[in-house]
């Protein structure tokens, strides 16, 4: 990036598992960045490294409550909302209160600033879906009243407030919808498929698998969804339209577990449970979109973005009785697209 298209970029829940991933590719474009986050289901690990950066900020806030920057800024990426069905259910009404209040409060900050605006809303927009593989023009069959209602419909709502901004002309927002994305710095409690089966492998603990297994989900690297974040905040002239990121990859629970087996020596056997009220039984983008207007299709396959996020778990986990990840030397370098 040539110095004269260096920016000052805010990450609100930057050092969150998405969000530090995207603090730091910010940062190595030579980018000033703030990282904005309140830490109530984030980590300041992730971010530890940075401190000493000389164009890394942090700042210690709920986007619930209102901010202002003494700065400018040019662009707003919104990440802060906890995205995990145990965090997010754990306090529903703020996680609620995070995509709607602490969206428009930030969506308030970039019309005040000038800046351009990206909202992270989520495949779970589109529920249980009744089309497959879900496309951004399908509504969704979501259950509004339900667990996950916090999140699905706090989500849906934050895509409304971005769209009728940009309709006013208030704000340049943006408006991407994430799909199951993994990788390092994923914490081990979060509740996700991923963190879940792997720490359990790793601890020689049963993997838990809800229902039959049958259900698919579609897996994402964190590495090429960040380059597709970057993308989409920087296309000109906006679209206007909200746009799927995920790896169209589409593979069933149980083939996620044994792939985790098979790359995990371990004693592990796997154990059944009822599946959660609302699970999506399907999963799975529709990435054309993407392809056209972003020219962005993820990279990296699923067994390889495996072997990475295995042997960070393997070096960040303290209990590890029954077994070891593989040999690193083994795992191909994880590159960044530009």
């Amino acid at each position: 990036m040539r110095h004269e298209t260096k920016k000052t970029i805010l990450v609100a829940g930057g050092a969150g598992f998405i969000g530090s991933h995207l603090c730091d590719c910010l940062l190595a474009a030579g980018n000033r960045v703030i990282c904005v986050d309140s830490l109530l289901t984030s980590s300041l690990r992730n971010v530890l490294p940075l401190q000493n950066h000389p164009n890394f900020v942090f700042i210690r806030h709920d986007v619930c409550d209102e901010i202002t920057i003494g700065e400018r800024v040019h662009q707003i990426y919104n990440l802060a909302c906890p995205a995990s069905p145990p965090l997010y259910q754990a306090d529903p009404v703020h996680t609620m209160m995070t995509s709607v209040a602490g969206t428009g409060n930030l969506l308030q900050l970039a019309a005040h600033q000038g800046a351009t605006f990206l909202q992270a809303s989520t495949s779970e927009v589109y529920g249980d879906p009744q089309e497959h593989p879900q496309r951004e023009d399908y509504w969704g069959h979501v259950n509004c009243t339900g667990p996950r209602a916090c999140y699905d419909e706090g989500k849906r709502a934050a895509e409304a407030l971005c769209f009728d901004r940009f309709r006013a002309g208030e704000v340049d927002a943006r408006v991407v919808r994430i799909f199951n994305t993994y990788g390092p710095r994923m914490q081990p409690n979060d509740g996700r498929i991923i963190s879940n089966l792997i720490v359990q492998a790793l601890n020689g603990d049963p993997l838990t698998i809800y229902g039959k297994g049958e259900q698919t989900r579609s897996f994402c690297y964190i590495s090429d969804l960040v380059d597709g974040l970057i993308r989409l905040m920087n296309i000109q002239p906006n679209a206007g339209l909200p746009i799927n990121l995920g790896n169209p990859g589409e593979f069933t629970i149980c083939e996620l577990a044994e792939m985790i087996l098979a790359m995990i020596p371990t004693r592990s056997i796997v154990v059944y449970k009822p599946l959660p009220q609302d699970d999506p039984q399907r999963r799975r983008p529709d990435i054309s979109r993407a392809k056209q207007l972003l020219c962005w299709e993820p990279k990296v396959p699923l067994v390889e973005g495996l072997a990475h996020t295995i042997a960070w778990f393997d070096a960040t986990l303290v209990q590890k009785p029954f077994a070891r990840a593989p040999n690193r030397r083994h795992c191909p370098p994880i590159v960044r697209s530009g």
